[in-house]
């Protein structure tokens, strides 16, 4: 991570069909309160077109060593009195637990390319405390390999392990893979013994260095194509575990770059990473704030994180040139909200409040990445906690769930799913000049052959009676979350301000299904 520019048909249905009618009129720039009136819309569902497998690591998570992320977020320490396991608290655990997190991405972002393993190894006490030169204050090195080790199995997730290209040497991080990955009789492996790890981790992910481009050193693509080659000669597999490789990619539209990447150095690959942040301002100098906002900021915000679709649209354009295939992933390992730290908090730290626009951001991503399947392997929302669009806030012990985190959790059905193409036909959503669609959506189905439509619904003001037409449907459930105000958000006084319920807003009767959805909504259906 680093602070720099990131930027309907009708088809004849074999086996389902939804056409969905909302009934709502055009939007303006008018407040709020006004303009409520319906407009009209149609979404199909095609369940006769299965695409490809939605990988579950579109649903990963990420992080770095800043603010309160890892120690006080995620790490207390065995002698805390925070409830915890082996120093790892346990409220935190289990919230992320229920996410199923498939895949978790350390040590950073910036702080990779600084960070040297063998200072979080050994016994604590003896771990030396180094400046972190990225995002200020000393790190203590309490949380290392074995700690991060530790909470993905607590978790569940596979781990996505950042190398250090820009101060580290390629022989430092072909012995970190020794180290972890080993199961020999070798000197690192039985260093991992001595400080307690009989077994050998497996390590599917390893990224060969962190934004090269920028604060991994500043580098040319040519000239990263040559390290990035290099480094990853020495990125070994060691009884029986085999590794992905990651090469860095591009930030936003810097498609040179992934043209270069592709060009010089694709076969050495498994993946090449995306990162693109969502600022209401495209202004890194005045973000915005992640409270205090109006609806212009609202629709700005959702402007700019939908040019995530053209982002990923135009790069794996120029991997297909190179990569028919699509062997090579594309991986959007940073990803989220950024804005403007809050009046009496260190900037550094990045800690951010996060409210239902969030939710809208995070379900229009994650919906996208849907849609990409056939490229899109991995995404990883920056970050896990406490640091910008954090699944979990922390205040010492107290600790409470983002709307984020319940869009995450809403979601997870679609992991390991198949996906279901969506065609839709709706108003935009204008304000001003500008105008971003009224209506977002993906779809997929799942092994017991389970119908999934997630509908989020970018109008502020303007609720949708909804229609459908189709094949046979059994039954209907699901989720919604809303809130009364668009930067409505949970703090650890008032905990469930933003919240999913029990969606009940629909009707059915034979095949004819209807519902009722409100403004400022995301859905998540279940269709049998």
């Amino acid at each position: 991570m680093s602070i720099g520019t990131r930027k309907s048909h009708n088809n004849i249905l074999s086996v389902l069909a939804l056409a969905v009618i909302l009934i709502c009129s055009l939007p303006t720039s008018a407040p709020l309160a006004q303009n409520t009136q319906p407009y009209q819309a149609t979404l199909v569902v095609h369940a006769d077109r299965p695409g490809a497998t939605i990988n579950r690591n579109i649903y990963g998570h990420f992080a770095e060593h800043l603010g309160r992320l890892i120690y006080e977020g995620l790490w207390v320490g065995e002698n805390s009195t925070i409830p915890n396991t082996r120093g790892l608290r346990n409220d935190v655990v289990a919230a992320l637990k229920e996410l199923r997190v498939p895949v978790l991405r350390w040590p950073g972002g910036c702080f990779a390319d600084e960070y040297h393993w063998r200072d979080g190894i050994g016994p604590r006490d003896k771990r030396p405390r180094r400046p972190n030169a990225s995002w200020g204050g000393v790190d203590t090195n309490a949380f290392g390999t074995h700690e991060f080790m530790e909470l993905c199995e607590m978790l569940g997730a596979d781990a996505y392990i950042n190398g250090n290209v820009g101060s580290g040497t390629p022989q430092e991080q072909m012995e970190w893979i020794e180290y972890m990955t080993s199961d020999s009789d070798s000197t690192l492996a039985n260093l991992r013994r001595q400080n307690g790890r009989d077994k050998p981790w497996k390590v599917p992910f390893f990224a060969v260095g962190n934004e090269t481009w920028g604060c991994g050193g500043h580098m040319r693509p040519e000239f990263y194509a040559d390290v990035y080659r290099q480094y990853a000669t020495f990125v070994k597999n060691h009884s029986g575990n085999r590794i992905q490789k990651v090469a860095v990619g591009s930030h936003d539209d810097n498609y040179n770059w992934t043209e270069v990447l592709m060009a010089q150095a694709a076969r050495h690959m498994d993946g090449l990473s995306l990162h693109y942040y969502t600022l209401p301002t495209s202004n890194w100098d005045k973000k915005g704030s992640a409270t205090q906002f109006g609806e212009k900021e609202w629709h700005a915000t959702l402007i700019r994180t939908l040019r995530m679709d053209e982002f990923i649209q135009k790069h794996s354009a120029i991997m297909d040139k190179h990569d028919p295939q699509k062997r090579v992933g594309l991986l959007v390992d940073e990803w989220g909200t950024w804005y403007d730290a809050e009046p009496g908090r260190d900037m550094g730290a990045l800690y951010q409040q996060s409210t239902l626009r969030d939710a809208m951001v995070a379900a229009v991503n994650l919906n996208i990445f849907n849609r990409y399947a056939d490229r899109v392997r991995m995404a990883n929302i920056a970050q896990m906690v406490n640091v910008l669009q954090a699944m979990v806030l922390t205040d010492k012990e107290k600790m409470v769930l983002t709307p984020t985190y319940h869009v995450f959790r809403m979601y997870k059905v679609h992991q390991g799913a198949t996906l279901i193409p969506v065609d839709l036909n709706a108003p935009e959503y204008k304000l001003d000049q500008a105008s971003v669609p009224s209506l977002h959506a993906s779809a997929s189905r799942d092994a017991e052959g389970r119908l999934h439509l997630s509908i989020v619904n970018l109008d502020p003001a303007r609720a949708a009676e909804i229609t459908t037409t189709g094949a046979s449907i059994k039954s209907v459930s699901g989720e919604i979350l809303t809130a009364p105000a668009i930067n409505a958000m949970n703090t650890f006084d008032q905990r469930d301000v933003v919240k999913p319920v029990r969606f009940s807003g629909y009707k059915l009767q034979g095949s004819q299904l209807s519902l009722s959805i409100p403004a400022k909504s995301v859905v998540v259906l279940e269709i049998k």
